[in-house]
């Protein structure tokens, strides 16, 4: 925020230096950083962080406060939720997506992964919504543990932020979203599903934010489900790769697959080898199978 001051006022850091050391401004109440004790379950250690993104407050303005540009790596995201700790701003939807993987990112790479304990993964999950003839755009945080699915975020909403880590499938916790979109008047038109974060905090890898997206306007419920359970397990066995590896994305809806087509079967070769040397044009008539660069046409 402070840097976006800096290049858009005319005097620059002068102003934000001012406003900081300002003594007849009082000081913004802090939200103590949640830590993470031995005894806590990951239950417990995720309501912790939850508590701690409410009391941040959700951001109501039409002002920004940390830029955040979803194609960075892993690596600068942490960044920008360290400076929301130190800041202690007002955040929005994805604000509090990037800050709820922060200190899991910390806990996973110095606790789990040393000590073999279960890990607990971290995914993205958008919503694409309609009301009124407007779409509205949703984000938070999907939690996956010891079989288990939930959420955190943040929501004008209380009911469209953090969800228990109790849903048996991934399904069941989309589902229990897209219910809660319907409570106020809200068509669910896409849900798009990012892949499990890395754990390691310095990656350079970018999050994956949309690796499947379902038009779930046009789908039936078996079919929605079918697809998410299919890609859950595909997440559960770590055989996802980003898309950026792949063909560009495509969209599923009904009655379409994203499996690429069978070719049509070749017809079956000669038995004898077939010659590769130019062929030869003795007669004059052939002259007229010549394309304009000097090959002899089939017909």
């Amino acid at each position: 925020m402070w840097g976006y001051v800096e290049r858009v006022h005319p005097d620059g850091g002068a102003v934000a230096a001012a406003i900081r050391s300002a003594a007849r401004l009082a000081r913004p109440s802090v939200p103590p950083v949640p830590n993470y004790k031995l005894s806590m379950s990951i239950p417990e250690w995720l309501q912790a962080i939850q508590t701690y993104m409410k009391m941040l407050q959700y951001n109501h303005t039409g002002t920004q406060f940390f830029e955040i540009r979803k194609n960075r790596p892993l690596s600068g995201l942490m960044e920008t939720a360290k400076e929301m700790t130190r800041e202690s701003l007002p955040i929005k939807c994805l604000e509090a997506v990037i800050l709820g993987m922060y200190p899991f990112t910390c806990l996973l790479h110095t606790r789990y992964l040393t000590n073999g304990q279960p890990s607990v993964e971290r995914f993205p999950i958008s919503f694409k919504t309609h009301f009124s003839g407007n779409y509205f755009h949703h984000v938070v945080l999907g939690i996956y543990c010891n079989g288990r699915y939930g959420s955190l975020g943040m929501s004008r909403r209380s009911d469209l932020m953090d969800k228990p880590l109790t849903y048996r499938t991934l399904s069941d916790l989309i589902f229990e979203f897209e219910d809660s979109y319907k409570k106020y008047l809200h068509s669910v038109k896409k849900v798009k599903i990012g892949l499990y974060v890395p754990h390691e905090p310095h990656s350079f890898q970018p999050i994956e934010w949309k690796q499947l997206v379902l038009n779930v306007s046009k789908m039936m419920r078996t079919e929605v489900r079918k697809e998410l359970e299919k890609f859950a397990r595909d997440m559960r066995m770590k055989i996802l790769k980003p898309s950026s590896a792949h063909s560009p994305m495509k969209e599923r809806s009904r009655g379409k697959s994203l499996s690429p087509r069978r070719r049509q079967a070749s017809p079956q070769r000669r038995a004898c080898r077939r010659d590769k040397s130019p062929a030869v044009v003795d007669k004059k008539g052939d002259l007229a199978k010549l394309n304009e660069v000097g090959y002899q046409l089939r017909i």
